[in-house]
């Protein structure tokens, strides 16, 4: 669990460096952080997903997943009371914003092979390096959203911690390891761009309404393992 608490940390640490740094920061350039924000979410998310889709052993899954997972996220109105409950204590635009950060900081395949890798060989490489990129990235939201940002901290903790017991229950299993890794990427590829779009105000997708979906890949992982 060490790379995961360092991890942890360093989102801690750049959202407080960026909560102070935003106070220097005039409304244009906060609106250009913000644009950029959405522009590297989009890159961030369709290379996710283009790097991913090739090994995909069943290619229609993340349509499935999406299509279900949407079904369920609405009914269950996950973006809306989210959201109404972030913008009671700092606004719309942390909402957005830290929706956003949490699915960078989440969804990426650093923050999901990283745990299971310390799990199963103790090498906490990769999550060392999305220490690093976690702690640039936290620092530029916070300078954007503010000190809110660092509610993203403990929701990367019980993230990671969630695969790195994943990890530990599938140490002897390669295909739990590789295939569910994929096609969760996948999916979480598109909620990245999903999310970039909100934050550019080019359509609101209602990214939370999706988080579901990335359910749908491990469960099917997991059953197939079981019969295989």
């Amino acid at each position: 669990m060490l790379g995961t608490i360092v991890n942890t940390g360093c989102i801690i640490v750049g959202s407080v460096v960026g909560s102070i740094l935003k106070k220097g920061l005039g409304e244009k350039y906060q609106t250009v952080l913000y644009n950029a924000m959405g522009l590297a979410s989009l890159a961030l998310g369709a290379n996710t997903f283009v790097q991913n889709m090739p090994k995909s052993e069943f290619p229609v899954l993340f349509i499935l997943s999406i299509a279900l997972g949407g079904v369920v996220g609405t009914a269950l109105d996950l973006d809306g009371r989210t959201k109404r409950l972030i913008a009671k204590r700092g606004g719309e635009g942390l909402a957005n914003g830290l929706i956003t950060a949490t699915l960078l900081f989440c969804v990426g395949t650093f923050s999901i092979v990283g745990p299971i890798l310390s799990a199963t060989t103790g090498d906490n490489t990769f999550l060392f390096t999305n220490s690093t990129l976690d702690l640039v990235t936290s620092m530029v939201f916070a300078t954007t959203y503010g000190i809110g940002i660092i509610i993203a901290a403990p929701i990367l903790f019980c993230w990671q911690g969630m695969f790195y017991l994943l990890g530990k229950f599938a140490a002897s299993s390669p295909l739990l390891q590789g295939e569910m890794v994929n096609e969760m990427a996948i999916v979480g590829g598109l909620l990245i761009i999903s999310s970039g779009l909100s934050l550019l105000k080019l359509k609101d997708c209602k990214t939370l309404n999706y988080i579901p979906a990335l359910l749908v890949p491990a469960v099917y992982v997991l059953v197939k393992a079981l019969f295989a």
